[in-house]
């Protein structure tokens, strides 16, 4: 079997751990905070000796030497090994608020006086300037509305998902909670016909038979899933090509409840011929 190798970095505090356990939970052979100079040596003697899975945490700690990582990646790509990168993002309020809540000090901090919240956000911003190669050839995850169960089943979806292919990412979402900062398009549905204002269809989702019923006879809704398919269609094929291995289309609304889990999921049954077509539903999953 081919040595399977995933590299989870992102953010000081948002989520790292959680990951890495979801991985051990899957079979993978885990380590947290590997020196990136003693990444080659590793990924070697585990294949050795624990199987064909492995799971590297590394993080801002790693700064001076985090700059050797994405030319490793590459290296071990060209050798035929699967490399998949994972980059856990947040906002700069969730971060400093789980800072906060859980009176850690953050890892580029050097003394207890530097935990103020104007310190702390120029740290945090000092972090994702130092991060800034690993997130680019990363899947980025937005962990700053989700629970630890929900980022666990995320983790694993992906690693269970198509090796060496392009894999899409439908995620609905409510706007009024903000906008995923892990997508690469965002398309805003909130124009549409909403389901909210039928009694009978307001505390359904758009899972449910009735609100599908509803929004697929309306011909804006229908409008939208054709643009949003032709667009999409066209452009995927580029990514696919230039050897993208995720790509996050997320859709929103008002609430993340109707339309946009509506769409994601039609649009995610569109394109499951083509690619492995995961599906999100940032609001709902979080209930």
């Amino acid at each position: 079997m081919a040595l399977e190798i995933v590299l989870i970095t992102g953010m000081s505090g948002s989520g790292k751990s959680v990951a890495l356990h979801a991985l051990e939970d899957a079979g993978y052979y885990c380590v947290d905070n590997l020196p990136p100079e003693l990444l080659p040596a590793f990924v070697a003697l585990e294949h050795r000796h624990h199987g064909n899975r492995v799971a590297i945490a590394m993080d801002v700690r790693s700064a001076t030497s985090l700059h050797q990582v994405p030319q490793e990646l590459n290296r071990m790509r060209s050798q035929g090994i699967a490399v998949q990168s994972i980059f856990l993002d947040a906002t700069i309020d969730t971060l400093v608020r789980r800072f906060s809540e859980t009176r850690r000090r953050h890892p580029l901090s050097h003394d207890d006086l530097q935990q103020g919240r104007k310190a702390l956000v120029q740290i945090i911003e000092l972090e994702r300037e130092l991060l800034a190669n690993l997130r680019e050839q990363s899947h980025v995850i937005d962990t700053s509305t989700i629970r630890a169960s929900q980022l666990q089943s995320y983790v694993k979806s992906l690693m269970s998902s198509a090796k060496g292919q392009l894999t899409l990412v439908f995620q609905s979402f409510a706007f009024k909670r903000g906008i995923p900062m892990d997508a690469d398009y965002v398309f805003d549905v909130r124009m549409l016909p909403n389901p909210h204002y039928e009694p009978s269809l307001r505390d359904l989702t758009g899972i449910d038979q009735p609100v599908a019923d509803f929004l697929y006879h309306q011909p804006e809704v229908v409008l939208m899933q054709d643009h949003i398919e032709r667009f999409l269609a066209h452009w995927l094929e580029m990514l696919d090509q230039n050897h993208r291995s995720y790509v996050t289309v997320a859709i929103g609304c008002t609430g993340g409840q109707h339309r946009s889990v509506y769409l994601v999921e039609r649009l995610a049954e569109a394109f499951s011929n083509r690619w492995p077509a995961l599906k999100r539903h940032r609001e709902l999953d979080g209930r």
